[in-house]
């Protein structure tokens, strides 16, 4: 995703669309004796998104609509990026104001998610919790004492590269072959090991990720990505990647970007679905999640909201950081909506998974990464 001010002015277009109930509105769902029990699990579950994008604004509190859209969402937390791909030091730390902002503004609605501890607050509570999150790593000017600059402001979770080499890693659309970690790329993730930072590799190519999950002492994670055997793209993750990330204790998550599926289709459920399948199938139930990468709220897919979006990603391939078949909007056809979680919880349970698989899925896999991983060493 884009930048904090584009995902603002998308947010707010997206925000005057009608908010809509938590329960699938399929009749068929409706129907089937399995979307009951999902629902129970979904409302008892912990529900985290490893990649969303928030409605916020650090100006003013949200309006109802947008509030009752969260809280019907089902949603305990989400990771939100911030800095976007490739903001400087100073645009990042205004971002983290903007979002500190947005929170204070809304107590009763948001927190900021900083313990494993808060992520069950929030759960009692009923608020929205927000983790916050680095893809890009322009903010660090390759620097080890930023990253616990920034961790002391509560960003939980970094990665090493996005798409394109660093001065730490190799990305997904670096020229083949690469040299994959660098030496500060090890330091980094020492560092981040020692001080409670979960290492992102979503944004990493084969041999980084390899590399550095290889390096790392704690369990890494892939928080958005598809699966490369399902449909071969740069930013899906090879079966390879997919079970070094298991075979650390981690978690992948599953994103609705339209890498799922042959550009410029927009992927639809059972697309999702054969993505988390295969997931599933190569990882094992104790590794899956759900990382959307995608607006909480239903994307506007109006003609001024969506010359927006198409100018957004000619910036994102002038740049060099736009993945090929960039262009369809991020989602998934019926996903696009706040409670995503819970049609993709009832997708799982009509296709015959348990409810234990299912609560996993959800957000407890997640959960377990975090204990793990925000815990500082000496």
């Amino acid at each position: 995703m884009n930048r904090f001010e584009n995902r603002r002015r998308l947010l707010k277009a997206s925000a005057a669309l009608t908010a809509v109930s938590l329960l699938p509105s399929s009749p068929r769902l409706r129907a089937a004796a399995t979307a009951n029990e999902a629902s129970s699990l979904y409302h008892r579950a912990i529900v985290i998104d490893g990649n969303l994008v928030p409605p916020i604004d650090p100006d003013a509190a949200l309006d109802k609509a947008t509030a009752k859209a969260i809280r019907t969402s089902g949603l305990t937390a989400i990771k939100a990026t911030i800095g976007g791909s490739g903001n400087d030091y100073a645009t990042t730390t205004q971002d983290i104001a903007a979002f500190d902002s947005a929170i204070a503004k809304n107590p009763d609605l948001l927190m900021q998610i900083r313990t494993v501890a808060d992520i069950a607050e929030a759960k009692r509570s009923g608020k929205l919790g927000i983790i916050y999150s680095f893809e890009g790593v322009n903010m660090l000017d390759g620097k080890l004492e930023r990253i616990a600059e920034f961790s002391a402001r509560g960003v939980r979770v970094m990665q090493l590269s996005y798409n394109k080499p660093s001065p730490f890693a190799s990305g997904v659309l670096t020229p083949q072959p690469s040299s994959g970690l660098t030496a500060l790329g090890r330091d980094a993730i020492a560092r981040m090991n020692a001080l409670g930072v979960s290492l992102d590799l979503s944004h990493a190519d084969e041999k980084s990720t390899l590399d550095a999950i290889a390096a790392s002492n704690k369990p890494v994670l892939v928080t958005h990505a598809g699966c490369d055997a399902v449909y071969s793209h740069p930013r899906n993750k090879s079966d390879a990647v997919l079970r070094a990330v298991a075979a650390k204790e981690g978690v992948v998550g599953i994103y609705e970007l339209s890498f799922l599926v042959k550009s410029p289709a927009q992927p639809k459920l059972d697309d999702y679905i054969a993505h988390m399948k295969h997931a599933l199938d190569v990882c094992g139930e104790d590794h899956v999640g759900i990382g959307s990468d995608a607006l909480m709220m239903p994307f506007d897919t109006s003609r001024e909201s969506m010359a927006a979006w198409n100018k957004d990603i000619a910036e994102r391939k002038a740049s060099g950081v736009g993945a090929p078949g960039e262009g369809p909007p991020p989602f998934v056809i019926g996903l696009n909506r706040p409670d995503r979680s819970a049609l993709i919880a009832a997708a799982l349970s009509k296709r015959g998974y348990s409810d234990r698989v299912v609560e996993k899925v959800l957000g407890a896999n997640f959960q377990r990464v975090f204990e793990q991983t925000w815990t500082a060493s000496a």
